[in-house]
């Protein structure tokens, strides 16, 4: 708001005033509001920063970035396909059957490994001819197709506490529990959680 200190100007209405005639007001001013627009420019980007910040928290501390390496677990995820691990969510709640888990290889822990929660601590696991039986019923696999399942057998086992049956969803194609046993959750990485590449798989994985 303007305001008026010309005493010229302060009349009262209807008392005649001695002099010129008062000078008429002048024109709104038409500088734009630069103040206003750096004020809100300011806080967008102190807005966009604190977005990042977050974001690099998330990816940095709970999501970790990872690139699948190897056709064990197609066709749900292939070879080269980026996903995110979510490398906090097993603080809060447990693994569970059919979990998809990155974990480093027992054998070699500088290698990391990526398949589906088969069996979990107490379970009994037996597979004959390539299906697989939990606690002595057979498990519906809908992830598996027929082209990918093999007709292996194997006797049954107990999953030890602590620990968890992987396979891959490629049975033919996969070097899994079957082969160096079940897998101590002090190597579990974190649970596959989204497909981020290429475009055409982005989505959660199931």
């Amino acid at each position: 708001m303007d305001v008026n200190d010309n005493a010229e100007n302060n009349t009262t209405p209807g008392q005649p005033t001695s002099g010129q005639p008062p000078s008429p007001p002048s024109p709104p001013s038409t500088q734009p509001p630069r103040l206003a627009v750096a004020g809100v420019l300011g806080a967008w980007l102190g807005n966009l920063a604190i977005s990042l910040l977050i974001a690099a928290f998330f990816i940095v501390f709970l999501y970790q970035p990872v690139k699948v390496e190897g056709t064990s677990m197609m066709p749900g995820l292939e070879d080269q396909e980026r996903i995110f691990v979510n490398k906090f969510v097993y603080r809060i709640e447990a693994i569970s059957r059919g979990d998809v888990i990155v974990f480093r290889y027992p054998r070699d822990p500088s290698k990391s490994f990526i398949k589906r929660v088969i069996g979990v601590a107490g379970d009994k696991i037996r597979i004959e001819e390539g299906v697989v039986y939990v606690n002595g019923g057979p498990i519906t696999e809908d992830y598996v197709p027929p082209q990918y399942s093999d007709w292996r057998s194997q006797p049954e086992i107990s999953v030890p506490e602590g620990s968890y049956f992987m396979m891959g969803d490629h049975r033919n194609m996969s070097n899994d529990s079957r082969d160096f046993g079940p897998v101590a959750q002090s190597f579990v990485v974190g649970k596959a959680v989204f497909g981020y590449w290429p475009m055409e798989k982005v989505g959660k994985v199931q």
